[in-house]
Parts: C-alpha cells; sequence; structure tokens
C-alpha cells in the first residue's frame, strides 16, 4: 500500500494556513504583553494612591478638633490676660 501525496493546491493551502496561525498567534502575544504592561502600570499606580490616601487620612484624623482648638485658645488667651494684669497691679506696688 502506497501514499498518495497530496495535491499541491491542498498543501499550499494548508501552508498558508499555519503562516496565518502563527501570525495570528504572534499577535495575540504582542497583544498580551501589552495588556500585562498596562496591568503591571495600574497596579503601580494603585499602590502609590493607596499609600498617598493612607498618609493623607493619618494627617487628617484629628482635624474635627479644630473647633475645639480655636475654642481653647480664646480661653487660653482670656486667662493669659488675667495673668497680665495681675502682673501689671504686683509690679506697680
Amino acid at each position: 500500500m502506497t501514499l498518495a501525496a497530496p495535491p499541491s493546491d491542498v498543501a499550499t493551502v494548508w501552508w498558508v494556513t499555519l503562516g496565518v496561525g502563527l501570525i495570528v498567534a504572534v499577535v495575540v502575544v504582542v497583544l498580551l504583553q501589552t495588556l500585562l504592561n498596562a496591568v503591571k502600570q495600574v497596579e503601580s499606580s494603585v499602590i502609590t494612591l493607596w499609600q498617598t490616601a493612607t498618609t493623607v487620612a493619618r494627617n487628617t484624623a484629628t482635624t474635627w478638633l479644630l473647633g475645639d482648638t480655636a475654642e481653647k485658645l480664646e480661653d487660653i488667651k482670656g486667662e493669659a490676660l488675667k495673668h497680665d494684669e495681675l502682673l501689671k497691679r504686683v509690679t506697680e506696688e
């Protein structure tokens, strides 16, 4: 039993199909690598954003006390003025 060689048209179609498949595979690899690079860049940006946001949160955690600080400052100012008056009276005597 002898195997017959395929007609040259069939072989040509197979080679063209394999060539197109190889080109598609290369394009897919390039696109996947581009996607991977973009994902790594987004991940890096998210990490930087998270670190910045947590720093801002730590630095602004007590801003709600600013209203109390202004009120207490007025109390301290009033007490300082009382001390000033007392010292003026003591030094004038």
